[in-house]
């Protein structure tokens, strides 16, 4: 009765393997290294290096480990860079969930939870977004996205598959101080480096319909996204009513000059950001609703925005300088 997480020693998969250690419910690693570090995971966790496209190495890893389901977080998650490299994009995001599928079918892994994303909704056109706003991504990232639910939806059809896909929206903090977001397009890493290298953060955009003017976006802890997991898979091994998909958001969100606000609050490092023109693209506002996910799976924002700042501050002060 094992858990298999993929791409779980990256930065979210890495929380969401030690919320399964937490709950009790044994868990395995695979990981390619590509993004994520062996070091964000703790020592005594069974770990396979390899890739989701190795259908033959899924097939061992589930013998061997007695999996009987997956959290599939593996996957190529930067959005603008997959409008330069779409090819890789889908065959990363969209072959590898293919793969990891017929090895599920064929070993009779009948459960799995996905890592989705807000991406699949592009840019909506509402304050605030729900499970049923319309699918319309701008990158091929949110389009593979998209398409690993409806892949999850078809074997649910074809093979009895029970599913369902978390939406993340933006995910900061850290539960550890060992495991950090180090993505380089992100805005916390962003602003902690231009800190941490003695230059000055920036904001894109202060003239948007919003209360202090900047883009107003969804910020939601790592811990409290890797929680949802934990509750999902719980959901699965129970045989419970599940939704196909389940927005994690705050319904309230934030505005980047409240983020820069609280950066200079609790890193003590005094600064007034850099002021730049809007980015071509970038909304005034995109907030999700939470409330089925607060419904079925415990969905809850446990974390202030100080403490997302607080603990994600932690771990890049706590990060190797080599």
């Amino acid at each position: 009765m094992t858990w298999l997480v993929t791409g779980g020693a990256g930065y979210i998969g890495a929380h969401v393997v030690r919320e399964f250690l937490d709950a009790g419910m044994p868990v395995t690693v695979l990981d390619d290294l590509s993004t994520g570090r062996l070091g964000f995971l703790p020592g005594h966790v069974s770990f396979t290096r390899g890739t989701i496209l190795d259908g033959s190495l899924l097939a061992r890893v589930f013998d061997e480990h007695d999996v009987t389901g997956v959290v599939h977080v593996a996957g190529f998650k930067y959005a603008g860079v997959s409008v330069q490299r779409p090819l890789f994009t889908y065959e990363q995001n969209v072959d590898g969930t293919t793969v990891l599928l017929a090895a599920m079918q064929d070993r009779g892994v009948g459960r799995i939870v996905f890592s989705s994303s807000a991406a699949v909704y592009g840019t909506p056109d509402v304050d605030l977004v729900t499970e049923g706003t319309a699918k319309a991504p701008e990158s091929p990232y949110g389009e593979s996205k998209l398409i690993g639910e409806w892949l999850l939806r078809d074997q649910e059809v074809a093979a009895g598959l029970r599913h369902t896909s978390l939406r993340y929206f933006n995910v900061v903090g850290s539960g550890d101080p060992s495991i950090r977001d180090t993505s380089p397009h992100n805005l916390f890493p962003l602003v902690f480096d231009a800190l941490v290298d003695g230059r000055t953060p920036r904001i894109n955009g202060t003239d948007y319909p919003t209360p202090d003017g900047t883009c107003v976006r969804d910020y939601v802890h790592v811990s409290d996204i890797a929680k949802a997991h934990v509750a999902a898979a719980r959901r699965l091994d129970a045989d419970e009513p599940i939704e196909r998909a389940y927005n994690l958001g705050s319904g309230s969100g934030v505005s980047v000059a409240e983020i820069m606000a609280a950066v200079a609050r609790i890193t003590g490092i005094p600064f007034q950001p850099e002021l730049a023109p809007r980015r071509p693209g970038d909304p005034p506002r995109i907030v999700a609703n939470g409330d089925l996910a607060a419904r079925d799976l415990d969905w809850a924002m446990r974390h202030s925005l100080d403490d997302m700042v607080a603990s994600a501050w932690a771990a890049r002060q706590a990060a190797p300088t080599v």
